[in-house]
This record gives structure tokens, sequence and C-alpha cells, in this order.
């Protein structure tokens, strides 16, 4: 590779200059000057064109936005108001069937007034005769003056023909109105311009007994509503359902003429139009002439009433902004002028600026530098074609060296792999020898013993007069020992036949014939089994099952798990408690999400518990695997756990160590009641 790599810094490509002494073509730099120019001033200008227009309908926009923003405030504010009066208004309204007296209507009056600052008058006006003194007329009314509230009793008068009382009684339900009361009785405000939430009251028997009716002054209203204009020349209107104006800034159509006034249907078709959208309660904007001056009008309904509300705002106001634009168009075009000359020289510095990186970055590689990245261009000048040709170059180059670098990184994989491999072997030979020295050693031992007590029967059977050297006593002690011996043997010659392959498979063809195995008999027959080994041990048996509960499964390596069990509980405890239980359960699902809906297997446990040293925490894990010793010192070859577990699992049960019980050890036989 550093071969190659010096073979092309050594190469010099013909015709390629320094890049101190290279000369940009003429006639390249002439087009491209040419044609960014070209290009650039009709875009230019028409974008210029284009963002004038685009202002114009964008201002327009934003007033829209800005007027209807300050119309749904104000009609918040309105809407806040009225709800208050209606309010205090119903709350109140129960209480005149309820106290029906002068004084008490009177104090009732003053008392809306006096606890609802939004009020400016509220008058209860009752149905003829219904207070005979008073006669015809009886009409109780508070009024706000400044900081006082005087309350009356109105001078009779026929108020039943006024519209606060006469379209309530009418329509038989609470209303909104607003008229203009023209000898000004009231005095609430200039001209007296009223809006009044009328409500009439009925008794138990559904008769009429008298208006509610709570007013507030709308001058007041009006100003409240015009504090606040989006643009200077802007105003408020309010009109009613017959169009009829009751805020509006000039004060003499108030009451006295409507939208329709003197609009001429061909003339001013715009005004007539946005009159029908309010009247008839429907919610927008449009653009009108008013009073000669083009403007832009929203308008929405006043929730509760048969009011519409509009904001006028002239386009002068409007677009104020955009004519001020004028003024910086022409600037503007020339300092756009002078950018587009600043451009085209600095495109046409930018369309050889691929060369220059181009040989600058040959010249990193031609030095040995790998790590540059020349991209494709998606020019298709001479430029474009060039600079393609030397990114495809830089890929192979790139991919032949990822080639070798990808074989030596597999050439170190396969080198860890083969160490790993050998430390594995290494573990495996020494493991295989500490096994075979274990099993040299428990095979020999029980062997020494039997081939020295058949010597010593050998050589004292008899003596020359016929005569026995030993006694009874002693034969039956060497036998015993002999037996004994040999049966360790047989155990020790099962066990490694049961741990080999073609014991493993024989115990697999076993455990597929089921018995029908009575757990308690199965029980005392391992106890009698280690009594043989261990005569003195004295093993209990506690059981919860009756003596004819049978479990179908393999009689045999149920037998050999429990010995196994039980042979080190008598070989490693203390020798005076162990005791082996017999009872029965249920064995929930491992998983609760993979056996949803899955029930509880009943099974059998045999539980074997003794007193002692017990098992290490940490050798919990390790004790389940085969040819593992927890005590080096210990007889044993590492097979009799590992071999009662498998025999355990293979009955569809497991074996198990319950960690939570410390005097010793407690292992767990879990076998299912009828095995699969």
């Amino acid at each position: 590779m550093m071969s190659s790599i010096r073979s092309i810094h050594d190469t010099v490509v013909p015709g390629l200059k320094p890049a101190s002494k290279r000369i940009m073509p003429h006639s390249l730099a002439s087009k491209l000057g040419l044609s960014i120019l070209l290009l650039s001033v009709p875009i230019f200008v028409a974008s210029l064109g284009l963002l004038f227009n685009q202002s114009r309908h964008m201002i327009r926009e934003e007033a829209v936005g800005r007027a209807n923003s300050v119309l749904s405030t104000k009609m918040q504010h309105i809407c806040r108001k009225l709800n208050a009066i209606e309010t205090a208004t119903n709350a109140n309204s129960r209480f005149v069937l309820q106290y029906l007296q002068p004084d008490s209507l009177l104090s009732l009056s003053h008392k809306v007034v006096y606890y609802n600052l939004n009020v400016d008058g509220c008058s209860i006006s009752t149905e003829p005769y219904i207070f005979p003194e008073y006669g015809r007329y009886f009409s109780a009314y508070s009024i706000r003056e400044g900081d006082s509230i005087p309350t009356v009793v109105e001078e009779p008068y026929e108020y039943f023909e006024k519209a606060w009382y006469k379209t309530p009684r009418e329509q038989q339900k609470s209303c909104w109105v607003n008229f203009y009361d023209e000898t000004d009785s009231l005095k609430v405000t200039l001209d007296g311009m009223i809006a009044s939430y009328c409500k009439p009251i009925y008794n138990a028997d559904g008769h009429l007994i008298a208006i509610m009716s709570t007013d507030i002054s709308l001058q007041r209203l009006s100003k409240n509503i015009t504090e606040e204009r989006p643009y200077p020349n802007s105003f408020f209107m309010m009109i009613d359902q017959e169009g009829h104006y009751f805020i509006h800034p000039d004060t003499t159509r108030l009451f006295k003429q409507t939208i329709f006034s003197h609009a001429n249907p061909r003339l001013h078709a715009d005004i007539i139009a946005l009159g029908h959208e309010m009247t008839e309660g429907k919610k927008g904007y449009m653009a009108a002439v008013i009073e000669g001056e083009p403007c832009m009008v929203c308008y929405q309904p006043v929730p509760g009433t048969t009011w519409s509300m509009a904001i006028v705002c002239p386009d002068s106001d409007i677009l104020k902004p955009y004519h001020q634009q004028v003024y910086i168009l022409v600037p503007l075009l020339i300092f756009g002028l002078i950018a587009i000359l600043l451009l085209c020289h600095r495109v046409v510095g930018h369309a050889i600026h691929p060369i220059d990186e181009l040989l600058v970055k040959t010249q990193c590689i031609a030095e040995g530098n790998m790590e540059v990245y020349i991209p494709h261009s998606q020019r298709t000048d001479a430029v474009g074609r060039l600079q393609n040709s030397f990114a495809t170059m830089l890929q192979s180059l790139h991919f032949h060296m990822g080639s070798v670098r990808y074989s030596t990184e597999q050439a170190q994989l396969r080198n860890e792999e083969l160490n790993k491999a050998t430390l594995l072997a290494l573990e495996a030979d020494k493991q295989k020898t500490a096994f075979i020295q274990n099993v040299s050693h428990q095979i020999r031992t029980p062997l020494n013993i039997i081939m020295g007590f058949a010597q010593i029967l050998n050589d004292s059977a008899s003596t020359p007069d016929g005569n026995t050297i030993l006694s009874d006593e002693e034969m039956k002690s060497i036998t015993e020992t002999m037996s004994h011996n040999s049966q360790l043997l047989s155990r020790l010659v099962l066990m490694l036949f049961d741990s080999s392959e073609t014991g493993l498979t024989e115990e697999l063809l076993a455990t597929a014939k089921h018995d029908k195995v009575p757990c308690n008999d199965v029980a005392r027959e391992a106890i009698s089994y280690i009594n043989l080994h261990y005569p003195s041990l004295s093993i209990k048996l506690e059981t919860e099952v009756p003596d004819d509960f049978s479990i179908q499964t393999n009689r045999l390596y149920l037998m050999r798990s429990l010995r196994e069990i039980l042979y080190n509980s008598a070989k490693y405890s203390d020798g005076q408690h162990v005791v082996i239980r017999v009872l029965t359960g249920e064995k929930k699902p491992e998983s609760q999400d993979a056996t949803e809906g899955a029930k509880a297997t009943p099974v059998v446990r045999f539980i074997i518990e003794d007193t002692g040293k017990g098992i290490a925490e940490s050798d919990h894990e390790r004790m389940f695997k085969f040819f593992t010793k927890i005590d080096d010192l210990s007889e044993g070859l590492g097979l009799g756990l590992p071999l009662a577990k498998r025999h355990a699992r293979n009955l569809g049960g497991d074996l198990t160590l319950d960690a939570d019980y410390h005097d010793g050890c407690r292992f767990i036989i879990e076998i299912p009641q009828c095995s699969a």
C-alpha cells in the first residue's frame, strides 16, 4: 500500500499547472458573468415588484387580524357587562313576587343598582292596579347619579307602550332593548340613550305581574368601547336588528337613521350588503366605501341580543406603511443593482472554486493522506465531470483500502476466537484431569476395602485343624462393609452412566414410560435406601397426602432424585434433623405475559430439609453444574445434584434450593401430578 501511495505521489499529471500559476479561462469567466447578470437583474426587479404587491396583501391581512382582535376584545368587554346585568336581574327578580309591596320593590330596585356597578338604573314596573292605592301605574325606579343612587316612584305615565315594557310583554321572555328617551326623563346620560335588559315576572297562575328592567347607559358604553382603537381614524358602530345606529361617532344618526338611510342601491351596494350582513347577525369582514373613503369593516353579532357591532378602519390608515415603502424602494433598487454586480463577481470566483479544491485535495492524496473526501458534483460542464472523475477514483482507493482493513480485522477476530477456544480447551482438559483423579480415588478406595476384606476372608476362612478364625460378629461386620462399598461402587458407576450421552438417551426414553407411583411409598423406599448406608441416621417422614395418593410419573428417576438429596443430607448435615415432607400444591406460570390465561399446574412437592452448615449463597448457581464440587476435599464426583435436577426436569418438574432457609439445606422437588 505504501508503494502505491508513493507511485501516486511521484506521478505527474500532464497539463496541470501549479496553483500559483493557474489562469482562469477567459471565455468561461465571461460566460458566467454575463449569464448571472442577465438572470439576476430581471429576477431582482420581479422579486421587488412581487414583494411590493405581496406586502399590500399582508398589510391588509394583518389589519383584518388586528381589527378582529380589538373587536373581539371589545365584544368580550360588552358581553361581560351584559352578562353581569342579566345575572343581577335574574338573581333579584325572584324577590319581586316574594316581597310584592311598594316599599320592598323600591328597596329591591335600589339594591340592584347599588351592588352592581355596571347597572345605571333599575325599574320595577307593575301591571295596572296591582297596588290600588297607586291607581293604574306603579313604577319603582333607581338611578345612578355620580356617587348617589336616588330611588323614587315614577310619576304616572303610559309606560305600557314603552319598548322596555311592551317588547318583553309581547314576547313573553327576557330580552335586550335599546331606546331613546326623547323627554330625557331619566337623566341618565346625554340625550337619554338607554339599553335595558327586561325580564317579565309571572305569578304562580302564569299571569304577568311586572316587568323588571335593568338599564345601562349607551353613552357610557360607547366611551368604554372607543377608548382603544387599532388605527387613529378608526371607529366603532353598533346597530340593532332594524339597522338603527345606537353607537356611532356621528351622534346625529343615533336612533334617527339606519345604516340603509341615504344609501343608493346603485352607488352604495357595499353599504347595503354590509347592513344586511349585520342585521342578519353574521360575522366577517368586507371592504366598503364609507363617507367617500375606502374602508375595511369587521363585524360580528353581540351574543344574547339582536345587535351587531362593527369596527371601521380607513384604508388610508391601514395602507400608510405600504405607501411609505415607496421611499424605501428607490434606494433598495440602487443598492440591489450594486449587490448584483458584486454577486456576479463572487459567482465567477465560486465557479472556479471546485478546481482549487480539487488541486488541494489531489496534492494531499499524492502526499499519502487518504482521509480526503471529494463529493460528486451535479454540474455537467467540464469542471463537474473532472470533479466526478476524481471522486470516483478516490472511492475506488477507499474501497480497496477498506477491503484490506476488513481482512486484517477479520484475521484479528479469528485470532481472538482461537485464543478463547484454546483457553476453553485448557480449562476442559484441566477439569477432565481433575474428574479422572476424583473417579480414580472414589473407585479405588472402596475397591481396596473390598479386596482387603476378601483377602482376610480367604486367609482366615479355616485353620489346619478345621476351625474358623473369625467370629460370627466379625464375619457379619466384614460382609456389611463389603456390601456398603460395593453399593458405593454401584452408585458411582450408575452416576457415570447417567451423566454420559448413552445414559442421557436411555433416561429420556425411560421418562416416557409413566407409572402410577404412590408418593408416600416412594419416600419410604428412599429413606430405607439411605438407612442401608447410614443405619444410625433417623429420617423423619411428614406427609399431607394419604397412602393411596399416587402420581403418574417415572418411579425410577423420581427415586434417584430423592435418594441423591437424602444422601447429601445424610453426608453433610449434622445427622440429627433430616425430614422429608410430602405435600400437594399448584405451580403458577413463570411468565405472566407469555402465559396469559394459562392455569396453574397441580404438583406434588417433596421437601427434604436438614440442619447443618448448609451451602453458601455464592455456590447456589454452580452446585447444579456437572462435575462441579462445592468442597474439593469432600467425597463425590460433582454429579449428584446435577443428575437429580436433570431427572426432575425430565419428569416435567424441577429441583430447587430454598434460599430463605438458613439453618441448613432445604431442597424442593416439584413433580406434576400427571406428567405430560
